[in-house]
């Protein structure tokens, strides 16, 4: 490791740590229409950090009806290669206010982690990215491009359009995508491989109305009870998806535990795991069912009266290799065959999401690994990811040449979307490390070539 780097990047992490936090500061909650002047003033407060790091081109990326994105550009000197790093700015609701230890929005450092919405996913990313080029910016020895969406926790909407509106601006050679994370807190990775996204809202009605459920009750079904039925064959009696012709696959069965996943999950006492096969495969490349919402009577407002209509979104994660359209058409050939009492069911289609996976034997990735086990002390790990991010094909199917790694600062216990997320300061320092040093051997190797 460089020691002028290290040094660099240990000046600066009091300010990459305070931009952080000022940035927790802001609710940019992209979901919720009340945060729109949030979300833009965190785009302001973007693009006024890539300026103050050094960058010559800062722009407000926009589309109609879209929530802005920021860009950033630096130029490559002689040749040498362009990297583009990716990030996103806006957050998730907080959930249930009285979840949190401490306010989402004032950041607060409890054991060695900052606690706050967006601490981790993603504003860490961007504090990663900036703090890197901060120790790189005298003498940065890549071209550098960043794109820092502001939509990417409501589903990347406009991403694509962003994309193709802005297609040579963002042309890179190496793609690095911030928004994954390390392996465990102390333990770097990258992330090999992503589950895609598929789900559909489902209506079960069965009467034109609720009717009395004494009068009618025993001869005539209620919709909850038909949906409550449908959802139980999504699944075998272990827990493993029932869903019959979708893809899955075996995952390297790496020294996760089950006593750390019920940790890493807050599995309450004597619930049991679901599902077949080593926990990594389970989580990485095997398909997954939830349901994510039912809309039905509250408990406070239930009367005794059969229910006419019920409606659930189910969400299914896919494996990689599946194709998502047809993973969607699996899912809705089974809802329609296993509604009970010939119910009429209706299916909205929802969001699709294609798996993706990334390779590990080019330069970039062998320079980050390197770098990974400089700062951090130790090997990298290649590890799938159960999420999904869809725009990762994205980025691929424009910029097919570039080759794409998936990073981040978050680790399992980081809580993301959930009460009490949180970041290891320890583990940002490491990744401003990493980054840093990264760029800097891709440019060491251009130059070596020429």
């Amino acid at each position: 490791m460089d020691d002028t780097l290290r040094i660099a990047v240990e000046k600066g992490m009091s300010r990459t740590r305070e931009l952080l936090e000022r940035h927790v500061r802001i609710p940019s909650i992209s979901a919720d229409p009340m945060h729109d002047d949030d979300v833009e003033e965190s785009a302001m407060f973007t693009r006024n950090q890539l300026s103050e790091v050094g960058f010559p081109t800062t722009d407000i990326l926009r589309l109609e009806g879209a929530h802005p994105a920021v860009f950033g550009s630096w130029e490559a000197h002689a040749g040498a290669p362009t990297v583009l790093l990716y990030a996103h700015h806006d957050v998730q609701p907080i959930g249930p206010a009285d979840a949190w230890t401490s306010d989402p929005f004032e950041p607060t450092e409890r054991s060695g982690r900052l606690y706050g919405r967006g601490s981790a996913d993603d504003k860490a990313g961007l504090a990663m990215h900036l703090g890197a080029m901060s120790a790189l910016a005298d003498h940065l020895p890549v071209g550098v491009k960043v794109l820092v969406e502001g939509e990417e926790e409501i589903g990347s909407i406009h991403l694509t359009e962003f994309l193709d509106r802005h297609i040579e601006e963002l042309r890179a050679d190496v793609i690095i995508i911030g928004d994954s994370g390390n392996w465990r807190e102390g333990e770097p990775a990258l992330t090999t491989s992503l589950r895609g996204l598929v789900d559909c809202t489902v209506t079960i009605r069965v009467l034109e109305a609720e009717v009395h459920s004494g009068m009618f009750g025993g001869a005539v079904p209620d919709a909850l009870t038909v949906l409550s039925r449908l959802i139980a064959t999504f699944h075998n009696p272990d827990g493993s998806v029932a869903v019959e012709g979708l893809i899955e696959s075996q995952a390297e069965d790496l020294d996760l535990t089950e006593s750390e996943l019920r940790v890493q999950a807050g599995m309450i006492a004597g619930v049991d795991f679901i599902g077949k096969g080593s926990l990594t495969s389970r989580l990485w490349r095997q398909p997954a069912i939830a349901v994510l919402a039912i809309n039905a009577p509250r408990l406070d407002t239930a009367v005794n009266a059969l229910v006419a209509s019920a409606s659930a979104k189910i969400s299914l994660r896919i494996a990689p290799g599946q194709d998502p359209d047809v993973a969607l058409d699996i899912l809705e050939s089974h809802i329609r065959n296993n509604t009970p009492w010939g119910a009429d069911v209706a299916i909205t289609r929802g969001s699709v999401g294609k798996p993706f996976e990334l390779t590990t034997s080019g330069a970039a990735a062998t320079a980050m690994a390197a770098a990974m086990q400089d700062s951090f002390g130790t090997p990298a790990v290649h590890m799938g990811a159960g999420g999904s991010i869809p725009f990762v094909a994205a980025f691929a199917s424009r910029y097919p040449e570039a080759e794409i790694l998936l990073t981040g600062v978050a680790d399992p216990t980081s809580s993301i979307h959930g009460p009490n997320e949180s970041v290891s300061l320890g583990d940002l320092h490491k990744s401003v490390l990493t980054e840093a040093q990264a760029l800097k051997s891709l440019g060491r190797a251009h130059e070596e070539r020429n």
